[in-house]
């Protein structure tokens, strides 16, 4: 049964990530007209990200496209915790799936029709009135349309200018990430690893390690990645230090693959040899290009201004130990599209049901993912078996 209803609005959606593609594919399905205008000049990519996937991070893919699960995302029947020596400290059987950003992207952005995805178009600002929303860019272009959506993530220019009180807090710890092929694992390490999500505690610390696709998207083992994030402290006075480059360049968010010092990469990968298991010190220490971002929370008292609203890491920033930040910014775009059925395409009416059930749902998940991380990072209460782990958009497990 089709969605496509009457009287749909043109919408302007700024920022080509995962949320602004996922918001652009279900607002054309109602039959909204619909453009992407992204920042970069190329297509985008992140380099050795993985990304755990929940229902609906995948519900694009699964539900429009008709692609099987297990054909972009690989899967772990267990979860597991090691301590020091490599032994396992607590084990429990559990389904996760996990995909790689660039896996996600490029099925998203392969739905869409390419003329309507714009490569160069950085938003400068914007202009709401009674009737629609006039969009300007850097390059001197300008738009005009019914609705804006700002998916332009953890900076977004959009909340500056309709929110500029409003910046990131330092959560207090960084988190380092990479990827090792599979395949380069030794038989011990690939026993402990290739099955699980796997964790190992250490004081003021926690690291994951777990199976996505390959480069090439291969799911099948021995031809993934094995991705491995490791929490740590970092003191504000000395985050700055630490997120400057191997060129002197200050960054404020995320060091990219290639970016981060030598003697910052060599500090990190002794530490890793001296306290981790060994399987996940393996992987640790082979990384080629770990890459580094600090965890900051962001929150929003409003997400809609007149006909422009934010989705994601625009409106909420919210820690990784849910998994559920890719999820939060796809649904969104969901719960967007369905109020604009609901109200028959009357964007101010659809954007006031949105706002209220979206506002509720990023303050909760927002604060489920403050406790998790300080419970690991600086309370000591972050328990192997503890349900408040399973990752989940609305709650542990759902």
């Amino acid at each position: 049964m089709s969605t496509r209803v009457a009287a749909m609005p043109t919408v302007a959606v700024v920022g080509g990530s995962l949320g602004g593609l996922t918001a652009a594919l279900v607002l054309r399905d109602i039959g909204c007209d619909v453009t992407v205008y992204e920042r970069s000049a190329s297509a985008l990519q992140a380099r050795g990200a993985g990304i755990a996937v929940l229902r609906e991070t995948l519900r694009y893919p699964v539900e429009r496209l008709g692609i099987p699960p297990e054909r972009i995302s690989s899967s772990t029947d267990w979860i597991r915790f090691l301590e020091p020596d490599g032994t396992v400290r607590h084990e429990q059987q559990h389904l996760y799936r996990f995909s790689s950003w660039n896996t996600i992207y490029r099925t998203l952005l392969d739905a869409l029709d390419p003329g309507r995805y714009l490569l160069g178009r950085e938003m400068v600002s914007f202009t709401d009135d009674a009737d629609g929303v006039t969009v300007r860019f850097t390059d001197g272009s300008e738009t005009r349309a019914d609705l804006l959506v700002c998916a332009d993530g953890i900076s977004s220019a959009a909340r500056a200018q309709v929110l500029p009180d409003v910046t990131p807090r330092y959560a207090g710890y960084v988190a380092w990430r990479g990827v090792f092929p599979e395949a380069q694992l030794g038989p011990a390490a690939f026993a402990a690893l290739h099955d699980a999500l796997t964790y190992q505690l250490l004081p003021g610390s926690h690291i994951l390690v777990y199976p996505i696709p390959g480069l090439d998207g291969a799911v099948e083992e021995g031809r993934r990645l094995m991705n491995m994030v490791w929490y740590r402290n970092v003191a504000e006075d000395d985050l700055a230090a630490m997120l400057t480059d191997r060129t002197g360049q200050h960054r404020s968010v995320s060091l990219p693959p290639g970016a981060a010092r030598d003697e910052v990469v060599a500090r990190m990968r002794d530490d890793a040899a001296g306290s981790l298991a060994p399987p996940i010190a393996d992987v640790v220490t082979g990384v080629p290009e770990p890459f580094m971002q600090a965890v900051f929370d962001i929150e929003v008292p409003r997400m809609v201004f007149g006909r422009v609203c934010l989705i994601g890491d625009a409106a909420f920033a919210v820690r990784p130990h849910a998994a559920a930040g890719t999820a939060k910014a796809a649904e969104d775009g969901w719960v967007l599209a369905g109020q604009l059925v609901a109200a028959h395409g009357d964007v101010p009416t659809a954007l006031a049901a949105w706002e209220a059930e979206q506002l509720t749902l990023g303050a909760a998940l927002l604060a489920r993912t403050r406790e998790i991380g300080d419970s690991s990072q600086f309370t000591g209460s972050f328990l192997p078996g503890d349900r408040r782990l399973i990752f989940g958009l609305h709650e542990p497990g759902r």
